[in-house]
């Protein structure tokens, strides 16, 4: 950790949990509007591209959920499974099917390709989250 940079350390602190939650709420917005799992994915990766250069490379790969590959794997095989409850059902795959969970007076609706959008912005924070910190870690290395 950069001594020289402590005003930027504080304020990244802040920024960056409140970059993910703006990264979830993009990705639960695209249901209904513009916005989904790649430009949330996106907005996951300016995060931990962010918050590599105001701290380190090894301090932002600490907080991603997974390693960079175990991440888009996982968002790549997320997002096959969410075609698998249409194949079952004898519809084409990858048909997103609608259902609604209730809590209490609540009731969300939710879909299958809600969880193919998740796929897609654990697989896009996973590569492109990778590559940008591989990269920022080469120049890291730049005597």
């Amino acid at each position: 950790m950069r001594s020289d940079a402590l005003l930027a350390q504080v304020f990244m602190r802040s920024l960056y949990p409140l970059l993910l939650l703006a990264s979830l709420w993009i990705l639960l917005r695209g249901h209904n509007a513009p916005g989904g799992g790649f430009i949330a994915g996106l907005l996951a990766v300016a995060a931990s591209a962010a918050y590599a250069l105001v701290f380190d490379v090894a301090s932002s790969r600490r907080r991603l959920p997974l390693a960079p590959v175990s991440l888009a794997a996982s968002g790549v095989l997320l997002a096959l499974l969410s075609g698998l409850p249409a194949l079952l059902g004898g519809l084409p795959f990858l048909t997103h099917l609608w259902g609604t969970l209730t809590f209490g007076p609540v009731e969300l609706p939710v879909s299958t390709g809600m969880l193919f959008d998740l796929g897609v912005y654990l697989c896009v924070w996973g590569v492109f989250g990778g590559y940008c910190l591989a990269l920022l870690r080469s120049i890291e290395e730049i005597p």
